[in-house]
């Protein structure tokens, strides 16, 4: 992967962060707004069953954050854009559909494979 393109890669997983943050920073804003203005009981049972789904989805941002993170760190350190287990180029096709991935589309259907078979026993 050229220079060029690692640039791309880190812009674009910088500018998903951010976004993500900003995200978060609404939500926020918006559930204390939202808990303040409940007037009856069910109307605050319907909102904390929405701030329950909100901080579910914030979790697994928070976990998109830290992979993220790891490949701003792998683009620092000249990993990025390899598998972690054969150390083959992942494609840029998955890179763009998926900039965190870690493996390429072959190791990865292998390892759902592994996944799936212990799974079901």
């Amino acid at each position: 992967m050229n220079e060029r393109q690692l640039e791309y890669f880190r812009k674009k997983l910088q500018d998903w962060k951010n976004d993500i943050l900003e995200q978060s920073k609404l939500t926020i804003g918006q559930m204390q707004d939202a808990t303040l203005h409940a007037p009856d009981a069910v109307d605050r049972a319907s909102s904390e069953t929405d701030h329950a789904l909100e901080l579910r989805t914030r979790d697994r941002q928070r976990k998109l954050i830290a992979k993220i993170d790891s490949a701003l760190r792998r683009i620092d350190e000249g990993e990025y854009g390899y598998c972690t287990e054969t150390g083959d180029p992942i494609s840029l096709q998955r890179l763009e559909a998926r900039p965190t991935a870690t493996m390429s589309l072959e190791a990865q259907e292998r390892h759902e494979r592994r996944e799936k078979v212990h799974r079901d026993d």
